[in-house]
């Protein structure tokens, strides 16, 4: 079926057609018997993993940067997905770059984005993740609390897909005052999600990539591991935190990231964020600024994966990223070492059965 949508997606401005989609996956997974039919479409037997104290009915994850905000969580969970990570959220609204800011490269299955976190803000995501966050007049007014602040959550639970959020510093937030973003942003997205992510790897944020060096990585990870054992017990729950790296380090600078990651105590990292690099490419928008993604970027991450995995010798579990369009691409991450694998571009080119074809395949 998606290949008979799929050319009129492809003449819709990328932009614009994502926010299509999204939209409709907003739609249909915010009425029960729309989300119903679609669970059993995309219905898989499950392959559960443990990775970071928790079970994952699948290792296949929608990578961040899809829901921008959580407005499509039961949408996308219904489409099969072992975890949906949200995000990138900033704690403080704001657009990202100018448009145009998307680019297809359809001749290479591949896609430049320099979005640069357009974000609603930690405030709109945690009213999408707890509407009874809103209940503040009709309690004032009545007297009566409408619903418990769990039943979103729960809700999303009973689908079966892990929540993960995705964190990001606010575009203007210089990097010596970053730590209070990404600590603000732990306090407050402690109590929703399953696991949390901090991305200080996006190539479309002037100089957040710097933050991936390992004197500012080890000071930004130890503040939010003080501040991940004060939420545990707030909340009474395990709270794994993730880092994920971007494809353009080094052996040397990887090495350094890693053993940042390991000495703070975080609990994974992903690999990889999207790449500066144009090696290979044919299309006429290669010349775009902002970070590949895609099939292009399939070599670069496994060769990143490959070295974590051996750096890392099992001490944190890995989620791989970047470059998966394929069932093959998937099986190959986690035969290399990866226990989880995330999926973004693949599902522009092959559409939402990707991770019933994934699943069947592994």
């Amino acid at each position: 079926m998606y290949n008979s949508i799929r050319p009129y997606l492809f003449r819709l401005d990328p932009e614009h057609a994502h926010a299509l989609t999204l939209h409709a996956l907003r739609i249909t997974g915010n009425f029960a018997p729309s989300r119903w039919i679609m669970e059993q479409l995309f219905k898989s037997p499950p392959k559960p993993v443990e990775a970071f104290g928790l079970t994952f009915r699948n290792p296949v994850g929608i990578a961040a940067g899809y829901d921008k905000d959580g407005v499509a969580i039961r949408g996308l969970a219904a489409l099969g997905f072992g975890h949906v990570e949200i995000g990138t959220v900033t704690p403080r609204p704001q657009p990202g770059n100018p448009s145009p800011r998307v680019f297809r490269l359809v001749e290479d299955e591949a896609v430049i984005n320099r979005m640069g976190f357009p974000s609603k803000g930690s405030e709109f995501m945690q009213l999408k993740l707890n509407p009874s966050l809103r209940s503040g007049l009709f309690e004032r007014i009545y007297g009566i609390q409408p619903r418990n602040q769990k039943r979103f959550i729960n809700s999303i639970h009973r689908g079966g897909a892990m929540l993960g959020i995705n964190l990001g510093k606010n575009k203007d937030t210089s990097n010596e005052e970053a730590v209070f973003d990404y600590v603000s942003l732990v306090d407050v997205f402690s109590k929703y999600a399953d696991y949390l992510t901090i991305n200080i790897s996006s190539p479309n944020t002037a100089g957040l990539r710097e933050l991936q060096g390992r004197a500012a990585l080890e000071n930004l990870l130890s503040h939010l591991h003080q501040q991940r054992l004060v939420s545990q017990k707030l909340h009474e729950k395990n709270l794994p935190i993730l880092v994920k790296l971007a494809p353009d380090l080094s052996e040397a600078e990887l090495d350094d990231a890693i053993e940042a990651i390991l000495r703070t105590k975080m609990d994974g990292v992903i690999v990889t964020n999207t790449t500066l690099a144009r090696d290979g490419l044919r299309s006429n928008l290669r010349g775009e600024t902002g970070g590949l993604s895609g099939s292009p970027l399939k070599g670069r991450s496994e060769a990143v994966l490959h070295q974590t995995v051996k750096r890392v010798n099992g001490e944190i579990p890995i989620v791989s990223a970047g470059g998966i369009m394929t069932p093959q691409d998937a099986k190959r991450r986690l035969d290399m070492g990866a226990a989880l694998v995330q999926v973004y571009t693949g599902l522009i080119y092959r559409g939402p059965g990707l991770v019933k074809e994934i699943l069947r395949h592994i």
